[in-house]
């Protein structure tokens, strides 16, 4: 092939390979603006929501977004975490797409296995013996079985002894006529087997008097004796759902109207707190301190409200104070957001609204007295900590 040949022969190629790419360039183009009119012409109800791409990145790592944003300035990449790798963009893109993670068989399994759905949380900060195979349990018995009438054994004799013991002293902080802390019941018919007597099914530990409220109570009791003024919920959401013809997990709906009332009622109140007990057997719930049994606790937040954060801030706070004067007594505390889950439990009503779960079916009111007691001790001092802090010198 001579030079003149082989140089028109050289030319077509580059021009053929322009062509290719323009047309590429071209074609792209089109079809961007094709996707562009079909996403703002389709009907609304067929559109892509914010919900669904919230949806799809909830899940994925804040380091892969960091990493992507690292990649055009330079400063976010200086600010890229140490101790993390780098992120796979194959099994980012591959999650988007699945919402399987690569790493846990839990985002698989859950859509598989009838009730993996349940153990849809994220483990923020893990107690003592803490781990995704006995996270809490939130039953949902058929509303028949909650309101069915059964025998309950209990002596709070002691109980009474205990409480009388603490008084409030004149000298120590008071919130004085205020009352600031509402606490309630969404599940008030969680009970305990130990007072129950033959019954042994965890989703029937249900009672119409023996159960959560009387930790309400007693809490409600302490901190009163620490200066905190408080106010308990006395409605009855099982009897509100039998009432309304709902089912037993629209009880959050049912609860949200008590606490709404309360806050439309009382300009004072600052936090609000849900008392549950976990469906975990007492091998999970249960722990010992100077020779004494208590029940343990587990903070619960929900992660399906745009300010969870502020609720996740306060119940790491207490977590940590938890540690520091009574290791292993709290579980740890939890986001919950997964498919089946309420995910807000009313704490989007406030960024102190805590969901606290008191021990398990296997726990007796005793050990939740006691737990009860260090609550309120731990709780009173955050909170006096708080104001002290918040008040201008």
């Amino acid at each position: 092939m001579n030079s003149g040949n082989k140089y028109k022969f050289e030319k077509r190629k580059v021009l053929k390979h322009l062509y290719r790419k323009s047309s590429v360039y071209i074609i792209s183009v089109l079809l961007l603006f094709i996707v562009i009119g079909l996403l703002t012409t389709v009907a609304p109800a067929y559109r892509i929501s914010s919900e669904t791409i919230s949806d799809w990145t909830s899940e994925i790592e804040s380091t892969s977004f960091l990493y992507l944003l690292g990649m055009e300035n330079r400063a976010f990449r200086e600010a890229y975490p140490e101790d993390k790798a780098l992120p796979d963009l194959s099994d980012t893109f591959f999650q988007m797409a699945t919402s399987i993670k690569p790493n846990d068989p839990r985002s698989l399994l859950g859509k598989e296995i009838p009730g993996m759905s349940n153990y849809a949380y994220e483990i923020i900060v893990a107690g003592e013996g803490t781990n995704y195979t006995n996270l809490p349990i939130e039953s949902a018995p058929p509303l028949s079985d909650v309101l069915e009438d059964r025998k309950a054994v209990v002596d709070e004799s002691g109980e009474m002894e205990e409480s009388n013991k603490n008084t409030t002293d004149d000298n120590q902080h008071s919130t004085g006529n205020k009352d600031v802390v509402f606490i309630y019941n969404t599940h008030n018919t969680e009970s305990f087997l130990p007072h129950l007597p033959g019954v042994d099914d965890p989703d029937l530990a249900h009672h119409k008097k023996v159960n959560v409220t009387k930790i309400s109570d007693h809490l409600s009791k302490k901190l009163e004796q620490n200066g905190i003024g408080t106010e308990v919920a006395d409605e009855n959401i099982m009897g509100i759902l039998n009432e309304k013809g709902w089912d037993y997990p629209q009880a959050y709906q049912a609860s949200r109207n008590v606490v709404q009332t309360a806050m439309s009622g009382n300009d004072d109140l600052q936090y609000l707190i849900d008392i549950h007990r976990d469906a975990q057997g007492r091998a999970e719930t249960t722990t010992e301190i100077k020779g004494k049994t208590y029940a343990r606790i587990m903070f619960v937040v929900g992660g399906k409200y745009e300010d969870y954060r502020k609720n996740l801030k306060l119940a790491n706070k207490l977590y940590d104070l938890f540690q520091k004067k009574y290791p292993g007594l709290c579980r740890g505390v939890v986001v919950k957001k997964g498919k089946g889950s309420n995910g807000v439990y009313n704490q989007d009503l406030s960024g102190n609204a805590l969901l606290i779960e008191f021990g398990g079916v296997g726990n007796t009111l005793e050990e939740l007295y006691r737990t009860a007691d260090v609550v309120s001790e731990i709780f009173s001092d955050y909170y006096w900590d708080a104001e002290k802090v918040s008040k201008p010198k």
